[in-house]
């Protein structure tokens, strides 16, 4: 049986002429994945593009638990924040999708 994983599932529909700089910048080496890397219990993002609508995107981060994530933004609430807002340009929107934790196997 494998160990249960929480997953934080967004969708971003990102504006045309910011595509480039919306994948270095939720790409695995982008400011995100930096932030997040300050956790111990941060294991990864996944920065998805949809091959059929142009400009959506789905970003998929991956923690050891619900919890850990929960703390993790309390902790860094004001670089978390900062984020958020500084790269909100690009994008027409962003919906949080859900909460998930992996199917045991």
């Amino acid at each position: 049986m494998s160990e249960l994983i929480y997953l934080a599932i967004w969708e971003f529909q990102v504006k045309p002429e910011s595509l480039a700089e919306f994948e270095l910048s939720y790409g695995p080496d982008g400011p995100w994945s930096k932030l997040f890397r300050h956790s111990a219990s941060y294991l990864g993002s996944e920065l998805l593009r949809d091959a059929s609508r142009a400009g959506r995107y789905l970003t998929i981060d991956r923690w050891t638990s619900r919890e850990a994530f929960r703390q993790f933004k309390q902790h860094y609430a004001a670089e978390y924040a900062a984020l958020d807002k500084g790269f909100e340009h690009l994008t027409e929107s962003e919906a949080f999708i859900g909460d998930f934790e992996n199917a045991p196997s």
